[in-house]
């Protein structure tokens, strides 16, 4: 068999599988994904804002969020930030950088009575509280913990 009919075969048989995964659904399509992306959090410019996206205005604050970041960051342009919840129930996380142009650096949902951690690398502009806002049973919990940047990211 030529080459070119074998990358032919492979290329259809490849766009073919994955045209049957669309249909039964398997696949989500780009619009289907952005539906549940929070838009109006990620464009807000204040913590209230971002609260109020969230659904977490009357959130209280809780010992059983621990926010793992570094006192002080020598790049704000990386900055590793993990998120631990002991609470039961855990259903999300946000990441929320208090003084950044865009504050909500990250959300991640929990399904399934995962483990509530998620770690990620966000950028700082400035020295800044760190929260974490967390969805359990319902009910919104926050946390917060102050980073001191010494080298700007988001200017």
């Amino acid at each position: 068999m030529s080459t070119l009919r074998r990358n032919f075969l492979k290329l259809t048989g490849g766009t073919g599988a994955l045209a049957v995964a669309w249909a039964a659904g398997l696949i989500a399509s780009g619009q289907a994904r952005a539906a549940t992306w929070n838009k109006s959090g990620f464009e807000a410019k204040t913590l209230a804002d971002v609260m109020k996206s969230l659904g977490a205005t009357g959130a209280t604050e809780s010992k059983d969020i621990i926010i793992t970041a570094p006192d002080i960051a020598e790049n704000g342009a990386v900055v590793p930030v993990a998120v631990t919840s002991k609470l039961p129930g855990t259903q999300q996380i946000s990441i929320v950088a208090e003084k950044n142009p865009f504050p909500l650096a990250a959300t991640f949902d929990v399904s399934g009575g995962g483990d509530g951690y998620v770690s990620a690398r966000i950028k700082m502009g400035q020295t800044s509280n760190v929260w974490a806002v967390v969805k359990a049973d319902g009910k919104y919990y926050t946390a917060k913990k102050e980073v001191k940047i010494t080298v700007g990211g988001c200017g």
